[in-house]
């Protein structure tokens, strides 16, 4: 099996090897969603880490959001940002001998707008992002009363939306590759396009889909995406790693 099960602080981490890894040890992190479903199984992202040699790393942080906000659900004492920061990308580290930038991000819904929050955030150690399906506005799923972890960790529906991907970009400083895609019948359309317009407007370039239908929101537009989002992420990081040296 491509795939192995590891033990992070107490935390199960998936780790894909490709039977022909990239020479320069690229490693995608993988945010998964708000239904924590794993990759283990999802044939054309395994098709596109193989045809890129590029390892891929998925922690699981239940519905954190990937916040660095303490979500019970996942650590009474870390935050899924943190969790990220201080135990994964050093276990990659001492795995492969690599860090950013020959590290990427990639998410799917609530991983996708965690992937774009984190290289906002970071764009230093995360220049290479993509986001499928972005949840980026999840702050809603508040004021709708649809999610059951969101209320532990922030006040309320501002405090949360004063913490999303959007807020979170610097005019000055910013990610050098980022790719993002939504389904136009996909109920979180909206917020792409709204961040899509707050790229444009401050001219930081991104590379988007926002025309796409393949189903809507779940796996079978995920999968329908892997191919470009996961081919976007491989010719960045060798862009990347060229531009270093």
């Amino acid at each position: 099996m491509p795939w192995t099960e590891e033990s992070l602080n107490g935390h199960l981490l998936d780790v894909f090897e490709p039977v022909d890894p990239s020479p320069h040890n690229y490693v995608v992190v993988y945010l998964h969603g708000v239904h924590l479903q794993r990759l283990l199984d999802k044939q054309a992202f395994l098709d596109e880490f193989e045809r890129h040699g590029l390892r891929c790393v998925a922690p699981m942080t239940q519905r954190s959001w990937w916040t660095d906000r303490i979500c019970e659900e996942f650590d009474k004492t870390c935050t899924a940002e943190r969790h990220l920061l201080d135990r994964v990308l050093p276990f990659i580290e001492t795995r492969w001998g690599v860090g950013p930038p020959r590290v990427a991000l990639l998410g799917t819904s609530m991983g996708g707008q965690g992937a774009l929050r984190l290289s906002y955030k970071y764009p230093d150690r995360f220049p290479v992002t993509a986001a499928i399906a972005p949840a980026i506005d999840y702050y809603l799923r508040m004021q709708r009363g649809g999610d059951e972890t969101l209320p532990g960790m922030y006040r309320d529906s501002e405090q949360a939306r004063q913490d999303s991907a959007i807020l979170h970009i610097h005019p000055l400083n910013w990610p050098r590759h980022q790719f993002f895609c939504c389904d136009p019948t996909d109920s979180w359309w909206d917020s792409a396009d709204r961040l899509k317009m707050k790229l444009d407007s401050l001219g930081i370039p991104s590379e988007t889909d926002l025309e796409t239908v393949a189903g809507g929101h779940g796996f079978g537009y995920y999968e329908a995406m892997a191919p470009q989002a996961v081919s976007f992420l491989a010719e960045r990081l060798e862009r990347e790693r060229l531009r270093v040296l």
